[in-house]
């Protein structure tokens, strides 16, 4: 008889704000990184459960913001088309420059190389590295629609995953303006992806307007099982980088956990704080970060008995 997963999930810390559309965890610290729809970054301690640090960077909300740690920065990126980058010790600003010709929706730091890539509403990728004074290395282009969200391949970070309101998700190397391949089946645009291993597999993940999110099988390139359950659109999707679960969020108010094994539903959570926006989680960690329109939380999660 097969068994079912069950997980227990504490509500750690949950803070109200103004809308949360990023949510970031430091690898080392005990450190929650927001970017506000108010145009401000904060850091907040969920340990003392303090903030530490906040700056209002820009009038326009702040869509994605990332630590960048191994140099004590943090990157983000506005509504008025800039990519600011701040030293987060002092929160000094250490530059800031607009190339998009409009929103940038998503930002992913390369796990090694001093590379940023951003994503935006103008339809291109661009990759930005820092050791060469933030100059703009490549253009990535094929999408037909406003691009989501970016996310680099762990285990190969040479290429990374692209989402876009045109409906699909593409893979891309770093050395080639023109994907390397398209993967078509959402009936809406893909707000979200993520990629998945598993048993030496790998997966991607996506999440859609169309309120589902899909499994796909990075080599067939297939998808290999479809999510639903969600009654408005998906915002969020990661799979746990510790527990077999795969999370999904969406502007339903909702989170749901999935087996990563059976992609069975294991659980929906309401958080009360409206629709949710952001996952974050770090290695190593059993917590998760989420960010809603009335405020954020950490969520622990721990083993249940087994169903």
């Amino acid at each position: 008889m097969e068994q079912t997963l069950s997980f227990e999930f504490e509500h750690e810390f949950v803070q109200n704000t103004a809308r949360v559309k990023s949510v970031d965890m430091h690898p080392t610290e005990p450190w929650i990184l927001l970017g506000l729809y108010s145009g401000t970054i904060s850091i907040w301690n969920y340990q003392t459960k303090t903030e530490e640090k906040s700056l209002k960077i820009s009038e326009s909300p702040v869509r994605s913001a990332k630590f960048i740690a191994r140099e004590n920065w943090i990157v983000a990126a506005t509504d008025d088309k800039n990519i600011h980058v701040y030293n987060y010790d002092k929160m000094e600003k250490i530059v800031e420059f607009a190339e998009h010709k409009d929103y940038i929706r998503s930002l992913a730091v390369h796990p090694v190389l001093p590379y940023v890539i951003s994503a935006s509403d103008d339809q291109v990728l661009k990759l930005w590295n820092w050791r060469k004074g933030w100059s703009c290395y490549e253009n990535f282009e094929g999408h037909s629609h406003y691009v989501m969200q970016v996310a680099f391949n762990p285990k190969d970070p040479s290429t990374f995953a692209s989402a876009s309101l045109d409906g699909t998700l593409k893979i891309w190397s770093l050395d080639s303006s023109a994907p390397n391949f398209t993967l078509e089946g959402h009936q809406k645009g893909v707000n979200c992806v993520d990629y998945f291993i598993t048993n030496d597999k790998q997966y991607l993940l996506s999440g859609s307007d169309d309120y589902t999110a899909k499994v796909w099988d990075y080599h067939s390139r297939n998808c290999v099982q479809t999510l639903e359950g969600h009654e408005n659109n998906v915002t969020a999707i990661c799979a746990h980088p510790e527990l077999p679960i795969i999370i999904t969020a969406s502007e339903d108010s909702t989170v749901k956990i999935w087996d990563a094994v059976t992609y069975r539903l294991q659980t929906t959570l309401n958080f009360g704080l409206k629709r949710v926006w952001s996952i974050g989680y770090k290695k190593g960690s059993s917590q998760l970060a989420f960010g809603c329109d009335q405020g954020f939380l950490i969520v622990k999660i721990s083993e249940g008995r087994p169903q």
